[in-house]
């Protein structure tokens, strides 16, 4: 069998959630569950400001697109194309073009887990980056994106900043 890959979708803007029960219902309907594995509209948590409360709400993070990880094939791309709402796959033509590793990784998708020797607490020193050899304290540590907030100094203030788990080097 052929390999699963990302796909993009564009869909009508404000379409995204319908256009993914649409063609989940048609992977039930047609027992496709083998060839399109996941569907997915990205989400990103954004805190709003409103009459002077902040409020977390999740926002799209690509509004018209939606992801789908399926093998691609004939039965696949038909039903996915013809899928209300969808104005085609992203790509040259009517050709798909699958993302890379590379692209998926910010997305949290297939992405490995990390282990690290550092925790909340320890100095570590920043390896890569903006931040380069500067020295900080772990204030915070997010495993799901693989970053670690870190404190720095600023213009002679500690300033909060996130770091990518591979840009740090513990001391």
């Amino acid at each position: 069998m052929a390999e699963a890959n990302w796909y993009v979708v564009h869909t009508y803007s404000g379409y995204e959630n319908k256009v993914k029960a649409n063609i989940e219902k048609t992977i039930e309907n047609r027992h496709l569950e083998d060839q399109i594995l996941e569907v997915r509209v990205p989400m990103q948590d954004v805190i709003e400001v409103k009459n002077g409360a902040k409020k977390q709400v999740q926002k799209k993070m690509f509004p018209g697109y939606v992801l789908l990880n399926m093998v691609m094939n004939d039965d696949t791309w038909y039903v996915v194309r013809n899928t209300r709402g969808v104005t085609g796959f992203v790509g040259p033509g009517s050709k798909p073009v699958p993302l890379t590793e590379e692209e998926m990784m910010p997305l949290g998708v297939g992405r490995v887990e990390m282990e690290v020797d550092f925790e909340e607490g320890d100095s570590v020193t920043v390896t890569g980056g903006v931040w380069k050899d500067t020295v900080g304290v772990i204030q915070a540590m997010n495993h799901g994106k693989q970053t670690a907030t870190i404190n720095v100094e600023l213009f002679g203030r500690e300033t909060p900043v996130e770091i990518s788990f591979t840009e740090i080097k513990k001391m």
